[in-house]
Formats: structure tokens, sequence, C-alpha cells
């Protein structure tokens, strides 16, 4: 069994190689992409008109990639990855600063960013953010895909 207790979310799946990091939100989604079409295997055109399991798993990945980019100093650690009926999705950042919880109405236009962060985790079905041992901090979102 793979040990998931590494302070590094960077984790790979049997049998893949090692995959450089995200260096942006466009890398993440095609990444995750990838682990999509894994996933679903032949069902994954019959996966693509149900839009929005992919739409929602698209712009969660943009928001995590994009946030990790624009507010913590770049993506330190990427993991996606399908187990039984969710994809989660973990990205690392060098910073400790938090992101501003959900229900923060300072949050948004006139705030200290959009409506990115709130959106995504309206649509995870949770998200945990770690502080990591070594600095920064680690956020994973789960999304259900059925």
């Amino acid at each position: 069994m793979e040990d998931l207790r590494s302070d590094d979310p960077v984790r790979q799946t049997p049998g893949r190689p090692a995959a450089p990091l995200p260096a942006s939100a466009a890398h993440a989604r095609e990444r995750v992409l990838e682990v999509l079409k894994d996933y679903f295997g032949p069902r994954y055109a019959e996966a693509l008109c149900d839009d929005v399991v992919i739409a929602d798993a698209l712009l969660v990945t943009s928001e995590l990639a994009s946030n990790a980019i624009r507010h913590g100093g770049g993506i330190t650690g990427f993991d996606a990855r399908c187990v039984d009926d969710r994809l989660t999705l973990t990205v690392s950042d060098p910073s400790d600063r938090m992101p501003p919880e959900t229900g923060d109405l300072s949050v948004g236009p006139t705030g200290t960013g959009g409506y990115g962060w709130a959106l995504a985790c309206g649509l995870a079905r949770d998200v945990t953010i770690t502080p990591r041992a070594t600095g920064g901090k680690t956020v994973t979102a789960r999304l259900r895909l059925r």
C-alpha cells in the first residue's frame, strides 16, 4: 500500500514517470484532464457530455493553481488522482498565508481577490488547508465525479 503520510504532496501514480510541476493553471488543467481520461477510460467521451463534472474539476484546478501562483509564491507540489468516485487535487505553495474564510465578505472585486476561492470551495466536496512542516501550505480539494 502506498504511504500517503509524506510531507511532500507530489506522489506519483504507480507506473507513471514523475511529471514536472505545472508552471501555470493551464498546465495544471492539462494534467487533470489526463487523470480524468485515465479514470473514465472508454467512457471519457460520455463524461465530456456531462460537462458539469469536467467543468467543475477544471475550474477548481484553475483556482487552486492560480491562487498558489498569484498569492502563494508558486506551485511547490501538485497531485491529481481519482479514487473511487472522487477526484482529489493537492496543490502546495511556499506561503504560510492562509486563504480567507469562504464566508469572508472582503473577498471579491473590492477585497483581497476575486470570487474564485469561494467558488472552488463551493464546488468541491471538501477543502482542507494543511500547514507544511517545512513552511508553506498544502490545499487539498475533493470533488465527486458521479
